[in-house]
C-alpha cells in the first residue's frame, strides 16, 4: 500500500518524472482509494494517477535523480555568477543595489529553496506561502505591506486529464488563479518597468497569464518547467541596470527548462547602480 509521502513514478509515463504522494483520493474506512494526487519533487507539476500506475522509488533511485537535478541547477547557477563577475569586474568603481524580490508560492517546500537560492545569489527577497486559490484575495494587500521590484507567483498547475482546449481556463488546475493574480497586481502597479512580474507553473496557460500582465509565464508549449525556472529569470532582471532592456532570448537560456517552458516580453532590468563604492 501507497502512503503520502511516499515517491513514486507512473508506469505509463516511463517513469521519467518521481512524485511525492500529496493526497489519497476518496480513501475512508473500510474503502480503498483507487487514485492520488501527485506533487513533483523538482518540477511544479499536479498531477493525478491511478494506484495501479504507480511505481515506489528505493531511496538510490531517488538519490540518483535528485544528484542529476542538483547537477543541472549547479551548472546554471555556476554559469550565471560567472558571468556576473565579468559585469562586475568591468565596473569595479561601482556598487550595486539588485531589484528586490516578492515570492508567492503555493509550496513550502519549494518556496525554501527558491529563497535560499535567491540568498545565494545576492538577491534580497522575501517568500510568502499562499495556495495557488488564496493568492488572487491576498496579493493587494501583501503588495501594499511588502514594496517590491519583482513578484513571482507560482505554486503548482497542470492540464487537466482529458481537457483539450488549451484556451479554455477549465482545462487547467490553475491558470485561473495565476491570471487573477497578475491582474489584480496590475491594479495596484500597472506599469510593467515598475513592478516586473512572473507567474506560472508547469502547463500553465501562458497566453492568458502575459494577456493579463505579466512580463514572464509559463508555459508556452504546455511543458514542465522546474521549480528553479523562475529564480533564474529573476537574477537576471534583478542584476541588470534599469537603464537596459534585458533580452527575451538570452534569459531564456539561464532556465533549464528553456523556451518550451518559460517566455515573456521585453522587459527593463531593475538593478541599480551607484557611484562611488565606499571602501568600507
Amino acid at each position: 500500500m501507497f502512503q503520502v509521502g511516499d515517491i513514486v513514478a507512473r508506469i505509463s509515463h516511463q517513469q521519467d518524472i518521481y512524485f511525492h504522494i500529496d493526497r489519497i483520493v476518496g480513501s475512508s474506512r473500510g474503502k480503498r482509494s483507487n487514485s492520488v494526487i501527485l506533487k513533483g519533487i523538482n518540477l511544479r507539476l499536479l498531477a493525478d494517477a491511478p494506484i495501479s500506475d504507480l511505481v515506489l522509488k528505493s531511496p538510490s533511485e531517488v538519490a540518483n535523480y535528485e544528484r542529476e537535478d542538483q547537477k543541472m541547477i549547479y551548472q546554471k547557477l555556476h554559469k550565471v555568477t560567472s558571468q556576473r563577475k565579468i559585469d562586475q569586474d568591468d565596473k569595479k568603481e561601482f556598487f550595486e543595489i539588485p531589484g528586490r524580490v516578492l515570492q508567492l508560492d503555493g509550496d513550502q517546500d519549494y518556496l525554501h529553496q527558491c529563497i535560499k537560492t535567491y540568498s545565494q545569489m545576492g538577491i534580497d527577497a522575501k517568500g510568502i506561502c499562499k495556495s495557488e486559490v488564496e493568492q488572487p484575495r491576498v496579493i493587494r494587500k501583501i503588495l501594499q505591506e511588502n514594496p517590491t521590484d519583482i513578484l513571482v507567483l507560482t505554486g503548482h498547475d497542470g492540464l487537466i486529464s482529458g481537457k483539450k482546449d488549451f484556451h479554455d481556463m477549465d482545462s487547467y488546475r490553475s491558470s485561473r488563479y495565476f491570471v487573477e493574480s497578475v491582474m489584480e497586481a496590475r491594479r495596484f502597479q500597472h506599469n510593467r518597468d515598475a513592478l516586473v512580474i512572473f507567474a506560472g507553473a508547469c502547463q500553465s496557460n501562458y497566453e492568458a497569464i502575459l494577456a493579463a500582465g505579466a512580463n514572464f509565464a509559463s508555459s508556452p508549449k504546455r511543458m514542465l518547467i522546474h521549480a528553479f525556472d523562475p529564480v533564474f529569470i529573476v537574477e537576471r532582471i534583478a542584476f541588470t541596470p534599469t537603464d537596459q532592456i534585458v533580452s527575451v532570448k538570452d534569459i531564456l537560456t539561464h532556465t533549464i527548462t528553456g523556451t518550451d517552458g518559460v517566455g515573456g516580453i521585453e522587459t527593463r532590468g531593475q538593478m541599480r547602480r551607484g557611484y562611488p563604492r565606499s571602501p568600507y
